[in-house]
């Protein structure tokens, strides 16, 4: 007997599961297929396919688009690194209890506060101009150097806080425990407190990052020839026609949405936990 009432139990779970997926599938069509006619049949689509859609054109720039993509790459994974970096020793500093780590927690308070309050684009036009503005020696005047080092100081910010969160969720307990055994402050830190840190911020941190990719292409307003975004506008104001953005916009999709699926599945096990 309890096993008929399992296998019913099965058989109605897996009966509305398909009907949960018919519903969501006919739904979806309905609501992209209603919106797909609503743009078709707008007075100005012939003139929106012909400068958004242009298939030669997006056939033409695409490979060039393609070459300067990879700088963005170089960039973002360059970028993510010091980010990485960076970002923790900022939440480190401001987590220190030392009455003798005082001055490194103001400076890391002020850090967080400034970078985190102005915007990424206002930065990069300040540290890209500003520090050639200067004219010193053995600073650098490279855009794309400037513009990382922009990315890197308003990314640090915000990876600081999420690391911050990380090390505070962790119950006093665990380090209490790690010192019992013998381990020193540095130890049960490197050893118990951090790994148990980074493994629970590890999603807001990929979420982060996805927004970094993104960001990457304000270092155009620098003047970077080699960018993707700015060799897709150079040509969209040469022709006229704004498929080569479309052509970046694509290629920026091929990295965000596979790392957004990544993150989701990553969450999925914290999320089926709550």
């Amino acid at each position: 007997m309890p096993r008929n009432r399992r296998a019913e139990r099965e058989a109605v779970r897996r009966a509305r599961a398909r009907r949960g997926a018919a519903i969501a599938a006919v739904s979806t069509i309905v609501v992209l297929g209603g919106l797909g006619t609503l743009v078709v049949t707008s007075p100005g689509w012939d003139e929106v396919q012909q400068r958004f859609f242009d298939a030669d054109a997006f056939a033409a720039i695409f490979p060039d688009v393609l070459e300067a993509f990879w700088l963005d790459v170089r960039i973002f994974m360059v970028v993510e690194a010091i980010v990485l970096v960076l970002g923790l020793l900022v939440a480190m500093a401001r987590t220190a209890k030392s009455p003798a780590f005082f001055p490194l927690r103001m400076l890391a308070v002020v850090y967080t506060d400034v970078f985190r309050g102005v915007p990424t684009i206002l930065l990069i036009y300040l540290i890209g101009f500003g520090i050639p503005a200067l004219a010193l020696e053995g600073l650098p005047t490279d855009p794309v150097v400037l513009g990382g080092i922009a990315l890197a100081l308003s990314y640090g910010a915000y990876v600081a806080e999420v690391y911050r969160a990380g090390l505070r969720s962790i119950h006093p307990g665990q380090r209490e425990a790690a010192l019992s055994v013998g381990l020193t402050e540095n130890q049960a830190l490197r050893h118990v407190v951090l790994p148990q840190a980074v493994r629970r911020v590890g999603p807001p941190l990929l979420n982060d990052f996805i927004a970094l990719q993104k960001d990457v292409a304000l270092i155009s307003i620098l003047g970077v020839a080699g960018e993707a975004f700015r060799v897709a506008q150079i040509e969209a104001q040469s022709s006229f026609n704004y498929t080569p953005l479309l052509a970046a916009a694509f290629l920026y999709l091929c990295i965000t949405i596979p790392l957004a699926r990544l993150l989701d599945w990553w969450d999925a096990p914290e999320r089926a936990r709550g």
